[in-house]
């Protein structure tokens, strides 16, 4: 039998209706053959049929593997120069049963270290999406959950009595559910919905609304529903209602600090176990005794792993500190908006709905924005328990006992006190005609700049066989063909630059042979031949169904904030100018001795033939 593994174009019509597993797989394997081309129906067979037959073989053994982590191992398999797969030649039987072997191999080695990684980089891929797009998507699904409600109302005809009331039911628990601020079953949260919307859209307006096109019906619904909600937000806030409302500003305060120190301090271990995996290969470096000693224990794999780690630890820990700058400026803003009302309707009988339903509008739109960050936290918060067991592991791969024994006399450096050693040792433009360097303080944005191999030392990772040292900026920064390098020292930085394109083919070598690396460094531009992250990927999300691509890493910590919309609602038809201005007013908004309080509103606008 010959067959010919081929990278299946993104758009291929073959690819729909096809399971969320299944278009993780073909995204996560694409080999390409080269000029002559199978059909992409024929080429998904035969990488389906290998990735299936992984997989009972290694079920047949106890582990059972996700498609999605059998296809990004057969791509590492093929990648590896060692296995001799030539992606210009076909690949016979023997060779598909071979790459079948060297995948079980792979897949069954539990103690390997770079296994974890991928499986943890497969983990983290398929369920982090970043805050704006995570947003994003929650508000998407949401719509979609409310879209039977919603037509429910939009399409609704309604023309007697019984119908109407039906309708302005279906409309209060679309409110509720919109705004997530209680439960529609719940029948003291229902009349104060009913309270609040009444105040501002009656039953009698019913007849207005149904003849309005779908749209506006819909923006109405969700015009009304933030005044509803802002409405009740008030009131909760002068103590005359917000029953099924929780404190969101104060679970917040609460749990966002919390969470922020637990992570913060997962993360200090996990950078002081690499710092003394460094330590350890340092010494390690010049003991060929040591080095023997050390081999089984797989030292360098176990250090792309825990670095790995601590690279996705800084993306939550960023992701939920840009959470709690927003929670505590949105806070603020609240506290300001209802402070604001309560001095618009204090000693008034009656308030223009004008000067009022900008600021229940705006109070709405915190507030959602608040249950978005308290989503956020639980999603950020989840993600970080589920790397828990790829940083427990640590202790299977290189015991402390055994770590211990090797740093007996050897101090463990910190990344910044490596930089401090070489601070002033720094690069001389001088002797350097044809290659530009950058320094902080002779260049713009200095601290922004995207370094190569996610700021590692180029030279040390390609001449030390691998070796992850942090590289030091202020050294110097070499600009090579558009792309910025950093290195450990100045000896290191001259090395480079005697011959740039040689080390960093010995890097990209290097990630063939360790494909964790593509991701740890950051070399995926490198490998879109083979590989086509910036077409296709592994991240159609399990939790998310959002596609984004892999080179998320290097990105801007960003939020959203959502500020309140400048739209209006049609609530009736005018076919001329000059009519008498609006004078509608709402009484009762600061309520009583009731609990509850119980707003009217007042139409005091003129009669259209009044003078």
């Amino acid at each position: 039998m010959v067959t010919r593994c081929l990278q299946r174009a993104p758009d291929c019509p073959n690819s729909r209706g096809r399971t969320p597993e299944e278009k993780r797989t073909d995204t996560a394997l694409a080999v390409d053959s080269g000029p002559a081309r199978m059909p992409p129906t024929q080429a998904e067979s035969v990488i389906r049929s290998i990735i299936r037959e992984v997989g009972q073989e290694c079920a047949v053994h106890g582990e059972i593997v996700s498609e999605t982590l059998i296809a990004f191992m057969v791509k590492a398999v093929v990648l590896d120069p060692s296995n001799g797969f030539n992606m210009d030649r076909t690949l016979m039987k023997s060779d598909v049963q071979n790459l079948v072997k060297l995948c079980m191999a792979r897949l069954l080695d539990t103690k390997n270290p770079s296994l974890d990684t991928i499986k943890m980089q497969v983990y983290f891929d398929m369920n982090y999406t970043n805050r704006v797009e995570f947003l994003e998507e929650h508000h998407r699904v949401l719509d979609l959950r409310l879209g039977s409600v919603t037509r429910e109302i939009t399409d609704n005809r309604a023309c007697t009595k019984e119908e109407l009331e039906s309708l302005y039911r279906k409309i209060i628990s679309y409110m509720l559910l919109r705004s997530g601020l209680g439960s529609p079953t719940d029948i003291k949260t229902v009349r104060e919905v009913t309270a609040a919307l009444q105040s501002v859209f009656p039953q009698a307006e019913l007849g207005t609304f149904l003849t309005l096109c779908k749209k506006d019906k819909e923006r109405q619904l969700k015009e009304l529903t933030m005044i509803v909600t802002g409405i009740r937000l008030f009131n909760r806030d002068c103590g005359k209602g917000g029953e099924g409302i929780d404190d969101l500003p104060g679970v917040l305060h609460e749990a966002i600090p919390a969470t922020l120190q637990h992570i913060d301090d997962q993360l200090e271990k996990t950078q002081h176990q690499a710092y003394c995996y460094t330590a350890v290969l340092e010494k390690a470096a010049d003991n060929p005794l040591m080095k023997a000693e050390l081999q089984p224990y797989m030292l360098k794999e176990a250090l792309y792993n825990i670095r790995q780690c601590e690279v996705f630890l800084q993306i939550i820990l960023s992701d939920i500190i840009t959470g709690a700058q927003e929670v505590e400026m949105m806070t603020k803003q609240l506290g300001a908006h209802l402070e604001q009302l309560k001095m618009t309707v204090k000693s008034k009988t009656a308030v223009p709905t004008s000067q009022v339903f900008p600021i229940f509008i705006a109070l709405s739109t915190l507030w959602t924005s608040l249950q978005d960050e308290t989503v956020a936290v639980g999603v950020l918060s989840n993600l970080f328990t589920h790397l828990q067991p790829f940083l427990d592991a640590h202790e299977l791969f290189f015991p402390e006992r055994v770590m211990q024994q090797h740093l007996n006399g050897v101090t463990v450096k910190t990344d910044m006190d490596r930089m401090k050693e070489h601070m002033e040792d720094r690069v001389n433009v001088a002797d350097f005609r044809k290659l530009e360097w950058l320094f902080p303080e002779t260049t713009a944005n200095f601290d922004k700049l995207l370094i190569q191999y996610r700021g590692f030392c180029a030279y040390t990772f390609a001449a030390a066989d691998g070796f992850l040292l942090a590289g030091n900026p202020a050294i110097g920064i070499l600009k090579y063909k558009e792309k910025y390098y950093t290195f450990s020292s100045k000896d290191a930085a001259y090395s480079f630059a005697e011959n740039p394109e040689h080390y960093i083919d010995i890097v990209r070598e290097k990630a063939k042979k360790h494909i964790e690396l593509i991701q740890l460094l950051e070399l995926h531009q490198q490998f879109e031949t083979v590989i086509p992250y910036s077409q296709a990927n592994l991240r159609q999300k399990v939790t998310h169904s959002v596609q984004t691509n892999l080179t998320h890493w290097r990105r801007e910590n960003c939020s959203q904030v959502y500020p309140p919309k400048n739209t209006s609602t049609q609530s009736m038809k005018e076919d001329s100018t000059g009519v008498p201005r609006p004078q509608i007013y709402l009484a009762g908004l600061r309520g009583g001795k009731s609990k509850i309080a119980d707003e009217v509103k007042v139409n005091l606008t003129r009669a259209v033939d009044e003078n």
